[in-house]
């Protein structure tokens, strides 16, 4: 059998005068990128929890830092993530993890082209507040300092 029949969809033939669509929901895309996230470490959504978005519990009807955008003419979809990042971890590495895991998961559970995957890292996330951060800084300064006049 030849290369081009190989790829013929025999619903075409079946079912000549039928269209056959698929619609999938922006929420369907955010809960993939959610799901991607939830497996890559030391990176989180902006706002809320992210068990509280993986179960459900998030009552809006779009999750905030996840934004899709579908080109059906195409059958291509974009995707921007916007997410915070633990502090020390090299941005551009973590940023090639979470654009090839977004891109390959919703390629092979949606069928579409991934045209686009932007991560924006929105802030830092620390085992410390920020305010402890500050005063810690000031105190070395503070040390270098004093040390300096003797």
């Amino acid at each position: 059998m030849s290369d081009q029949f190989k790829e013929l969809d025999t619903k075409e033939i079946k079912f000549a005068d039928t269209i056959f669509l698929r619609d999938i929901e922006t929420r369907v895309f955010q809960a993939i990128v959610i799901k991607c996230l939830a497996e890559i470490e030391e990176v989180a959504l902006l706002e809320g929890n992210l068990l509280d978005n993986l179960l459900g519990r998030e009552g809006n009807e779009r999750i905030k830092g996840i934004h899709v955008e579908q080109d059906s003419k195409n059958h291509s979809v974009s995707i921007k993530v916007e997410v915070n990042v633990a502090h020390g971890v090299s941005i551009p590495e973590k940023a090639e993890e979470i654009q090839s895991k977004i891109a390959s998961e919703v390629c092979r559970l949606t069928g579409l082209h991934v045209s686009c995957v932007h991560v924006v890292f929105k802030a830092l996330i620390s085992d410390k507040p920020l305010e402890k951060l500050i005063e810690e800084e000031i105190e070395k300064e503070e040390e270098e300092y004093s040390s300096e006049e003797f």
